[in-house]
């Protein structure tokens, strides 16, 4: 399948107690058949959540969804599979109304 690729750079910035952490950013990279930042400007327009909300739940659910889909046949998803689809129509949903 065709993928759109893209290099994912996660920093830790501080603890929950707020203090300034230093560590390695972790970086990888993954693909999606979307192109996600079309997306997230895209749900971002609908004004569902904050800016900052709505980048990391939309780069979330796509990395994520990319998994599940690419293995839905796998155990570990097989049973979640037909919830996440239902999941996506009711965003595809809100998103586009």
């Amino acid at each position: 399948m065709k993928q759109h690729r893209y290099r994912v750079t996660l920093e830790y910035l501080a603890d929950a107690d707020g203090n300034p952490q230093q560590r390695e950013p972790l970086v990888f990279e993954a693909g999606s058949h979307d192109e996600i930042i079309g997306i997230v400007e895209m749900v971002r327009r609908r004004e569902l959540l904050d800016a900052q909300t709505t980048a990391a739940f939309v780069v979330g659910q796509k990395l994520f969804g990319e998994a599940v889909l690419e293995n839905r046949s796998n155990p570990l998803f097989s049973e979640f599979w037909p919830h996440f689809l239902d999941f996506m129509k009711k965003l595809k949903g809100s998103v586009k109304q």
